[in-house]
């Protein structure tokens, strides 16, 4: 049976298609000049031999409104992806931003790729040594990139949900209609791999923006497991829906820029978080701990001079100390 991107899209024309852009730019990424030239047909008739258009009724396929579609959003109404940045770590926190992205995939998916550069990814110097700093991103680009894409690729067409993509404090929780396909099953998931939209991924590859190796989700991993992230968790068992979840390296109070790397020493933190002048009580509320007079013997002291001041050296008891990264 024909996939639903080779069906043909009834409501449809020609018109509704952009055709500029795929006369001017998509055919000669299928196509090689030479057989372009010498290829006579009417553009119907070349988007038809690519399974773009539908010659016995005489209209698009759902392929062709996917991916070069002039309103995609028109004839598929959950042909979107929802982008929504909340507050804290549940979908309970307040909404912090919100946007849609609909249109073609070949607008759509190049915007996706600035978005998640300049929006989800951030990057901060944080302490590798008292003498020395690294810098660290909250996510790896690569990652989340292959996930949007994979979405984009593999969601079911037919469903009016939209793509979720949901930020928190520390975790991005990504979401689209449709499981696991054809002989991709959750006992073989990842080894095993399967289109409901094998035109829509062809097209992708052509476009390079994947590759049909079966490669994805062994890079994402790799990429977290690189950037210092947990591996993503996949939840292969709902039949309807398709969801992954991807932890942050920093700590949970990203909002608030005091978020740490998994990895950093009790040193490293101390000096991370006292890039603002803080109190003892402050620094050990923050790292969790109690005994004061153990605590600033075995932590504080020893940067004392170093990479801390005090911002009341003459009052080294006072009430009103704080600590603060110092600076030459």
């Amino acid at each position: 049976m024909a996939t639903f991107d080779a069906t043909p899209c009834l409501n449809a024309k020609l018109e509704d298609l952009d055709l500029d852009y795929i006369k001017i730019r998509y055919l000669p990424m299928v196509f090689d000049e030479g057989t372009l030239a010498d290829d006579k047909r009417d553009i119907k008739e070349q988007l038809a031999s690519i399974h773009l258009y539908d010659r016995d009724n005489d209209c698009p396929t759902y392929a062709g409104i996917i991916l070069f579609g002039i309103n995609p959003k028109y004839f598929l109404l959950g042909d979107y992806v929802q982008f929504v940045r909340f507050a804290g770590k549940d979908k309970g926190g307040d909404i912090l931003n919100e946007r849609q992205f609909a249109g073609p995939l070949y607008r759509m998916l190049p915007t996706l790729e600035s978005f998640v550069k300049d929006a989800i990814i951030t990057q901060r110097p944080v302490p590798e040594s008292l003498f020395r700093e690294r810098t660290v991103w909250n996510y790896p680009e690569g990652a989340i990139r292959e996930l949007l894409m994979n979405a984009c690729m593999h969601r079911d067409y037919q469903a009016n949900m939209p793509i979720r993509l949901y930020q928190f404090d520390d975790y991005i929780e990504l979401m689209n209609a449709g499981g696991l396909y054809g002989e991709a099953r959750p006992e073989n998931f990842p080894s095993v791999n399967d289109y409901r939209n094998p035109l829509v991924a062809e097209a992708m590859r052509v476009m390079k923006y994947v590759n049909k190796f079966n490669r994805g989700v062994t890079r994402v991993q790799e990429m977290l497991k690189d950037n210092g992230n947990p591996l993503a968790e996949f939840d292969v068992n709902t039949i309807t829906a398709f969801r992954v979840n991807v932890h942050a390296t920093m700590g949970s109070d990203l909002s608030k820029g005091t978020s740490q790397p998994l990895s950093q020493s009790i040193e490293e933190k101390i000096v991370e978080f006292c890039k603002e002048p803080r109190s003892l009580t402050e620094i050990m509320r923050y790292l969790g701990y109690k005994d004061r007079v153990k605590f600033k013997k075995k932590y504080i002291n020893p940067l004392l001079g170093f990479t801390l001041t005090m911002t009341i050296p003459e009052k080294p008891n006072s009430r009103n100390q704080k600590y603060v990264v110092r600076h030459e």
